[in-house]
């Protein structure tokens, strides 16, 4: 039986990576769904692939576009998000949520109950209302799998032990553009030099969000909600090469840390398929990369933002 699967937002750089992914799986997999706002060209490709038979298409004249389109191809097209009771009739095996920015959250939260997973890489889901969403995973039984490297990580680093048993995550950031920068020259980055990342291929508010280092502030809240710990037992270390994403150090004294390649390809595919014999084509363990970590604390003159950690609260407020 074909794997059924929808991807919130088909058409952003987690969502294409997603696509890719599966293209090499075709008969296994059958898309139910794709999303997009405004990038009707994209998800069109997408659709022929697969000939995915619903689409939802968010802006008005866009839909209208492809409105016309859809009745030469036999698919379905939909404007807004209350057309999943037509489309779901029973739960589908794995959601993408890669929506950005806050306009990902209600679609986030309706779809939930349509999946036995869902895969979530809308950060403004989390940090905004994980309270509602956690909510509704514990209501549909449905199972919920972080997709950004870091809490990815520290995901696969817990299984099989008790949140109690940690001492101390901790959080790596490459530093972007401006981490070798002199301080004084930072005022003057265009705007092209700040969403070059060194490592990463980014869309761009997750770029500049991560040149700024204000992701790792979200990262941090993402991390005290997901797993339900104290924003002072997260802490946060610049690590240039975007080769080791998290360490976890337990109250039994061991520490384990997660490496992979900077490829959203790799947290991707393992939400998707798990521990089960499919594979990825990987590159070799970097041992050069891996006996040079140069982890270090964040300068907080160069990245002021972080100095919000401080003023994370321990409780959520929204109810």
């Amino acid at each position: 039986m074909k794997k059924k699967i929808a991807i919130l937002g088909s058409t952003g750089s987690i969502g294409k990576n997603t696509i890719n992914i599966l293209k090499k799986d075709k008969k296994n997999i059958k898309i139910v769904l794709l999303t997009s706002n405004k990038n009707i060209k994209e998800i069109l490709k997408q659709q022929k692939i697969f000939k995915v038979q619903n689409l939802i298409i968010t802006d008005k004249s866009k839909f209208k576009i492809i409105k016309d389109i859809s009745k030469k191809r036999n698919f379905k097209v939909y404007n807004n998000y209350e057309c999943l009771k037509k489309i779901f009739k029973n739960k589908i095996d794995y959601v993408m949520a890669a929506i950005t920015g806050i306009s990902g959250l209600e679609p986030t939260l309706k779809i939930i109950k349509y999946s036995k997973i869902i895969a979530i890489a809308n950060k403004e889901s989390i940090v905004c209302a994980w309270n509602l969403v956690s909510k509704e995973l514990r209501k549909n039984n449905t199972e919920f799998i972080p997709v950004d490297s870091e809490h990815f990580s520290i995901w696969e680093i817990l299984k099989g032990f008790k949140i109690n048993n940690v001492e101390k995550i901790y959080i790596t950031a490459s530093g972007g553009p401006l981490l070798n920068l002199p301080i004084k020259k930072i005022k003057k980055i265009s705007k092209k030099e700040t969403l070059k990342h060194p490592n990463w291929s980014m869309g761009k508010k997750i770029s500049i969000d991560s040149c700024t280092m204000m992701n790792k502030v979200f990262e941090v809240i993402e991390a005290q909600r997901i797993f339900n710990l104290p924003s002072n037992k997260i802490e946060i270390l610049v690590h240039p090469k975007s080769y080791l994403h998290s360490i976890v150090k337990f109250k039994n004294g061991t520490v384990k840390l997660l490496i992979h390649e900077a490829d959203m390809k790799i947290p991707i595919f393992n939400t998707i398929y798990g521990n089960t014999e499919k594979s990825i084509n990987t590159k070799k363990i970097n041992f050069k990369k891996l006996n040079n970590l140069n982890l270090q604390k964040p300068n907080l003159n160069k990245f002021p933002f972080l100095r919000l950690q401080k003023q994370i609260p321990s409780k959520i407020s929204l109810f």
